[in-house]
Order: structure tokens, then C-alpha cells, then sequence
């Protein structure tokens, strides 16, 4: 192999990616997957450890795009814990290969690629679950993930107001305050006649109560990706439509869906691929699993707008 792969630090990721590239790229990846075979997207359910003695999750996450004409993996760590030393609680790195002849050309740091794709992959599923005319946004959480969320959800809904909550009052108005956005002190004032609700949560056991969400309502379900934990009100997931970014993921990862019972109507690709349809006028849920096709086409992407488009070739 000739010379090492390039590193790309988060803050180079950062320089190359944008939502405005980035949600019609997950969109057709999301798309892709769902055609199976015909979508030429090559994707195992992702391998999970438990590093129980450190509270820790490790996982290992490989796709293949023959239309992107990717290769990539993704490693990365969950420690739910790690606020409490400063440290993310998702930790990683991309490995891209030319699909080609297998070396490796290229690390990537995970932790935008991460927040960006699962914000984007949840853009796409408001985008065609959310209300008609959608004026309010809430978000539950006020970590990495909920700045992206309110980012790129920003992107597909002109949204005349945005409120978070969090644990922690100050962490929700310190992202209000950056983000043009309104804190509040409880969840159920937070939702409140809200038309999409994104829960971003590292909780494993429910926030978002059913009776506090309005009939129509669209809820992105972001946490709890492990299948014993929950952050929506198994009542909530049982009056849903209730879709995701991949059905088998979901049906053998999700506590949400797992511990409720519920069955998955389809995947978001099939909306987008237009073989499915979807009641914007009922009650949604979208669970976002997270894909490692979404961390290839990403890392693709940013390797692609460093280097050009030739890269593919």
C-alpha cells in the first residue's frame, strides 16, 4: 500500500460539509437501501459489544454503494456517561476505501459526520411525514445532536418557532440563545401544540408521554438505540404510524418499537421512492436507527469536495 491514509480532523469534515449537499445525498441513499438488490447498497446489520465494565457500547458499522461507488466503515463508541468528563458521548472514525482494490484512502474524525448524517436522515423523514405547513419545532435534548437536528430540519420546514428542552435549563437556553430559539422548563410546555417533535435524548426510559403530543403530530425518535431503552411513551408509539430508515435494524435494535410491540409501516426510502405512501395527516413517528450507508455517501462526499469529483472514477 502506498502511504498512509489522509486524516481529515472534524474541523476539516466541517469545511466540506453542508446540509445543502448533504440532505439530498442521505435522500438518495436512503432510497437506494430500500430498493434492496436493485439499489446496489450492500449493508449488514451493524455489530454491537458491550463494554459493560465502562458502560460503553462499541460499534462496528460497514456499507458498500455501487452507485456512489463507495467503501467505507465506520468504528465508533457510545458512552452514555462521558458528559460527566467532558468528553462526547459518540466517539470514532470513517475508514474510506477505494472499493476498487480495497486500500484504504482516507480516516475520517466520526463525530460531525455523525451529527450531521442522523441530523440530515431525520430532514428527509420530516420532509415527508411532517404536517403540511408545520409552524412549530420542538427538541428534546440540547446536545450535539439537538444543534443538528435544529439545523437541518431547518432546511425542509420553514418553522415560525423553535423550542428545546433539557435536563438542564441552562444547557436548552444556552443553544436557544446561539440558534434563535425559545428554552422551556418542562417537556409537555416544550411540545406543546408542536407540529414535529425531535427527540435527541441519551435517556433509556420514556420522556415524551403521549398525551402531550398533538393528534398529527410527526416525532423523529433519535435515542435509544439499544433494545432496552425507550424514549417515547409505548402508548405514543402504539397510536403512531410508525416508520424507519431500516425496518430490520429497527425491528431487532429498537426499545422504542421493540418494547411497545409495534410494527414498522416501512422505510423512509420507500416514501421517497415513491412505492409508499404516507398519511401526513396522522399521528408519526420516524425511529432513526442511523445507517452505515449514511456515513459512507457522507465521507464520500467530503473526500469528493476536497479532492473532486474525480475521486469516483
Amino acid at each position: 500500500m502506498e502511504g498512509a491514509p489522509e486524516w481529515f480532523s472534524g474541523n476539516d469534515v466541517q469545511k466540506y460539509l453542508t446540509y445543502e449537499d448533504l440532505i439530498p445525498i442521505i435522500e438518495g441513499a436512503l432510497a437506494s437501501f430500500s430498493q434492496g438488490h436493485a439499489g446496489g447498497v450492500l449493508q449488514p446489520v451493524r455489530m454491537s459489544m458491550g463494554i459493560e465494565e465502562h458502560k460503553g457500547v462499541f460499534l462496528v458499522m460497514p456499507a458498500y454503494s455501487s452507485k456512489d461507488n463507495a467503501l467505507a466503515t465506520k468504528l465508533v463508541s457510545l458512552y452514555p456517561e462521558n458528559s460527566a468528563v467532558g468528553l462526547p458521548s459518540h466517539m470514532g472514525v470513517i475508514v474510506l476505501f477505494d472499493p476498487v482494490h480495497g486500500a484504504p484512502k482516507a480516516m475520517m474524525d466520526a463525530e460531525v459526520i455523525t451529527g450531521m448524517r442522523t441530523a440530515a436522515a431525520s430532514a428527509v423523514a420530516t420532509k415527508y411525514l411532517a404536517p403540511e405547513n408545520s409552524k412549530i419545532l420542538t427538541v428534546i435534548g440540547a446536545g450535539v445532536q439537538a444543534i443538528t437536528h435544529i439545523q437541518a430540519i431547518r432546511q425542509v420546514c420553514k418553522f415560525e418557532e423553535v423550542r428545546i428542552w433539557s435536563r438542564t435549563f441552562s444547557k436548552a437556553q444556552k443553544v436557544a440563545d446561539e440558534f434563535g430559539c425559545v428554552a422551556c422548563k418542562t417537556i409537555e410546555e416544550a411540545v406543546k401544540d408542536a407540529d414535529v417533535i425531535t427527540t435527541v435524548t441519551m435517556s433509556k426510559t420514556p420522556v415524551l408521554n403521549a398525551e402531550w403530543v398533538r393528534d398529527g403530530a410527526h416525532v423523529n425518535c433519535v435515542g435509544a438505540c439499544v433494545k432496552d431503552w425507550q424514549e417515547l411513551d409505548p402508548a405514543l408509539m402504539k397510536k403512531a404510524d410508525v416508520y424507519a430508515d431500516t425496518k430490520e435494524a429497527a425491528l431487532k435494535e429498537s426499545g422504542d418499537i421493540i418494547m411497545s410491540g409495534v410494527e414498522v409501516l416501512c422505510e423512509i426510502g420507500e416514501l421517497v421512492l415513491g412505492t409508499k405512501k404516507a398519511d401526513r395527516n396522522a399521528t408519526t413517528v420516524f425511529k432513526s436507527m442511523g445507517m452505515a450507508i449514511e456515513d459512507v455517501v457522507s465521507a464520500k462526499l467530503v473526500y469528493d469536495k476536497k479532492h473532486g469529483s474525480s475521486s469516483s472514477q
